[in-house]
């Protein structure tokens, strides 16, 4: 279990999933997004839609004294209503600071998730999203 928990440390890390060398900036940018909605789409009927939203959020109220342009997106609504905000603000970055946003977000999102649920529960539930983003399979957007 101790690899397992490297493994899904090693895959959530900072800018792992959004990183390589084929990678243009928009496609970064899409795996950014990507990852997101997965992430929502799979932790929204365990935890709620309103509960990702809230771990999004204060994922992003953690993150953004690294990242300013991120605390507008704070007090965005629950829902995709977070991740539209999230796009929005991405689509005005740069591709280094989109991926160390990303990074950042990722870290603080799993580390929130472990705190409330613990790291056993936590790396079920990232292991398939983050692996398959990390290994540069495409997320798939289930927003619409």
């Amino acid at each position: 279990m101790q690899s397992d928990s490297r493994d899904v440390r090693e895959a959530g890390s900072h800018k792992a999933d959004v990183t390589g060398p084929t990678l243009s900036a928009s496609s970064k940018l899409d795996a950014t997004l990507a990852a997101w909605h997965t992430l929502h789409a799979s932790l929204s009927p365990i935890i709620g839609q309103r509960g990702v939203a809230a771990l999004v959020r204060r994922s992003l109220y953690l993150t953004r004294d690294r990242h300013p342009w991120l605390a507008p997106i704070c007090d965005t609504a629950a829902g995709h209503d977070v991740l539209a905000a999230l796009r929005s603000a991405l689509l005005l970055q740069a591709e280094a600071e989109v991926v160390d946003a990303h990074g950042a977000l990722l870290e603080n999102f799993r580390d929130l998730l472990s705190t409330l649920v613990g790291d056993s529960l936590t790396e079920r539930l990232l292991r398939s999203v983050l692996v398959n983003n990390s290994s540069g399979s495409a997320a798939q957007d289930t927003s619409q």
